[in-house]
């Protein structure tokens, strides 16, 4: 089986989507089932054996050949893409029926076949010409995907935005691959680590793939993308898409020179994405749009581990630079777990509830066990605690770093680095804390969570999937140690002989051990509860004779010391209505942290832009004459500078 099987399987279901059959819906989503199948065997065949695979057609597209390629680095994301896209359309399938939605169903498993087939194609070109084209066919079928309910203007316009955002990184991809393709005679793609003048292209490569990625601060079309699609548009954007971004630059740092200081480039950049976007997801009362932000802070982490590869690679550290890049692959892998099962959970308690407002939800757990548990473990997941899949990945980053601070001339790029990743870490955990508490804890805050229901069973497998994923790569984490390292091995050959840690098996073990653990604690607890006998009693009211659900606390004022701390950053928006008596009959507060650099520094500059061209088209009136007296001002002009200037003469 070859990669070639995904992309059959993929023109095959953008095919039947196409049908207006009863049977279609079953049909698209088996043959998506079957091509993600044979991707998936494809990448683990490559990242088991280490043999890359290749394949050129004989005919051309744009004048260029098709050459596509699949080795360890594009292996990885392969994987990922086919169990992401499985998952998430399986999950689509009851979640986004024909029932409910007969008009934007099918169209959006057209768009999802397209989605599909284009990233796959984007993993697989290895020429120029044939990227940017599969490039720009997966930003298209990412809009149409986010604007399946066209009708909302909140999703017209965070469609707008992310088609924009989109273009600007593929502008800057157009004059990456250009200048390559010129500076090179070729537009086939390739190891060219010795042509020192590339290097200063991978300023552009960063640029168009940081805003594909949502680093820090080129994230502005995410959070509200992320919001606004569907649900399992979302798991699939936040879980899979953002990582092509990092694929790029993982891609092309390994095959291009990398000028000097675009290890610590990179690493900054991660550090403000990790610490950054945790703290802009504090702030938030939208549950998707706080899981939008955590996709930041995980690019952040992915990004801190790649730059410090990066370092090491500049400065001859195999050892410790194996270790971070491991650590930044599997998490791609891992995120792109976790964040697609809290997606997936937070589209179950959308569709059971018709909110994303957290403040109007509460006590979920006791309606809808299955979903509230399986987030809960998405949410371990994500603030990297063991047992999980979360904390192995960070583990090997941590571990790179250790490594770093014993050498003289890195240890100034890692102590920040630690300190702020295991802060990002502590955020996280806070957030996730306020996000369980406020959402399936305490009592319903609206009729619209108290009459919850539990998902469907179609529902719950696919995330049922993604968990019993998180939970393998933390117990078993020595066991994906080896495609993890055959990907850098790929990106980087001499760092092939570089082991697997030997605390991988050891966490291994210790997480086994707290899962027994935890199992038998739950067991004795449960059968000591059943012989003694269920007892029920109020909640501790803290005196109050009549408590009632506003009484408990919000999403704002769960967060509110700890979003405090980065309200220069922040610049949350406060109105309150201050009490003016004893008993006063009104009183109110309420925060919105707004989208900070896209409302307090992108638009401004944007609506400046606009009214400076309002002027100018002013100046286009269709007079003959006032044209004329341009060309002369112009032309005085110009006399003017060639006589200061001393003459045009040589």
């Amino acid at each position: 089986m070859t990669a070639g099987n995904l992309l059959a399987g993929g023109a095959l279901g953008l095919l039947l989507s196409l049908t207006s059959s009863p049977r279609a819906p079953r049909a698209w989503l088996g043959t998506v089932l079957a091509g993600s199948l044979l991707g998936l065997t494809a990448a683990v065949s490559v990242l088991v054996t280490g043999e890359a695979w290749e394949w050129r057609s004989t005919f051309a597209i744009g004048g260029e050949s098709v050459h596509l390629r699949l080795d360890g680095v594009s292996a990885l994301f392969l994987a990922l893409l086919a169990v992401g896209g499985a998952v998430s359309a399986a999950y689509a399938h009851e979640y986004w029926p024909d029932r409910a939605h007969p008009v934007s169903a099918p169209r959006g498993r057209g768009w999802w076949s397209g989605l599909l087939l284009s990233m796959g194609l984007v993993l697989l070109s290895s020429n120029g010409l044939h990227f940017l084209i599969a490039w720009e066919l997966f930003a298209l079928c990412g809009y149409f995907l986010i604007t399946l309910e066209g009708r909302r203007r909140a999703v017209r316009a965070a469609g707008w935005l992310y088609l924009a955002a989109s273009h600007a990184g593929t502008l800057a991809l157009f004059a990456f691959f250009a200048l390559l393709a010129e500076r090179t005679g070729s537009w086939e793609l390739g190891p060219r680590p010795d042509e020192a003048g590339l290097a200063p292209l991978f300023w552009l490569a960063l640029f168009g793939f940081g805003i594909k990625a949502g680093l820090f601060p080129l994230h502005i079309w995410l959070p509200s993308a992320h919001a606004n699609a569907p649900s399992h548009v979302s798991a699939i954007l936040s879980g899979v898409a953002i990582k092509l971004g990092i694929y790029g630059l993982v891609r092309f740092s390994g095959w291009l020179p990398t000028p000097v200081g675009a290890g610590e480039v990179v690493v900054g950049l991660g550090l403000a994405s990790a610490v950054l976007g945790v703290a802009f997801a504090l702030g938030q009362h939208d549950l998707k749009r706080l899981l939008a932000y955590h996709s930041v802070e995980n690019i952040g982490i992915i990004l801190i581990g790649l730059g410090l590869a990066l370092i090491a690679a500049a400065r001859g550290h195999a050892t410790w630079g194996a270790l971070t890049l491991a650590g930044a692959l599997l998490h791609v892998w891992n995120h792109g777990l976790f964040k697609s099962l809290l997606f997936l959970g937070a589209g179950s308690v959308l569709h059971a509830t018709g909110t994303r407002e957290m403040s109007r939800l509460g006590g979920l757990w006791r309606t809808m066990p299955w979903t509230a548990s399986l987030f809960a473990l998405g949410a371990v997941a994500i603030s990297g605690l063991p047992p999980l899949n979360g904390f192995v990945s960070e583990w090997l980053v941590y571990l790179g770093m250790f490594g770093a601070v014993n050498q003289p001339a890195t240890v100034t790029a890692a102590v920040p680095a630690i300190i702020l990743l295991a802060m990002t870490g502590a955020l996280a955990l806070a957030c996730f804390v306020k996000v369980c508490g406020v959402v399936f804890l305490g009592a319903a805050r609206s009729p619209e969570a108290a009459g919850a229901h539990e998902c469907t069973v179609g529902m719950r497998v696919p995330m049922g999937v993604l968990a019993a994923a998180c939970v393998a790569i933390g117990l078993a984490p020595a066991l994906f140690w080896p495609a993890v390292h055959t990907a850098v091995t790929a990106w980087r050959g001499t760092w092939a002989n570089v082991p697997a840690p030997v605390s991988l098996a050891q966490l291994g073990w210790v997480h086994t051990a707290l899962v027994v653990a935890a199992v038998g604690a739950a067991a004795g607890l449960g059968w000591r509860a059943r012989r003694g006998g269920w007892r029920r009693a109020v909640t501790w009211d803290c005196g109050y004779a009549a408590p009632t659900a506003r009484m408990q606390y919000t999403a704002g004022s769960f967060a509110g010391i700890l979003t405090e701390w980065f309200a220069w950053a922040l610049r949350p928006e406060r109105h309150v209505q201050r009490p003016t008596a004893t008993f006063p009959p009104h009183a109110r507060f309420e925060e919105h942290t707004p989208e900070t650099v896209l409302e307090r520094g992108i638009a401004p500059c944007a609506r400046g832009v606009l009214r400076l061209a309002a002027v100018v088209r002013r100046l286009q009136h269709g007079r003959t004459h006032a044209y004329i007296l341009y060309l002369l001002i112009g032309l005085a002009a110009v006399a003017v500078m060639a006589l200061a200037w001393g003459g045009v003469g040589p």
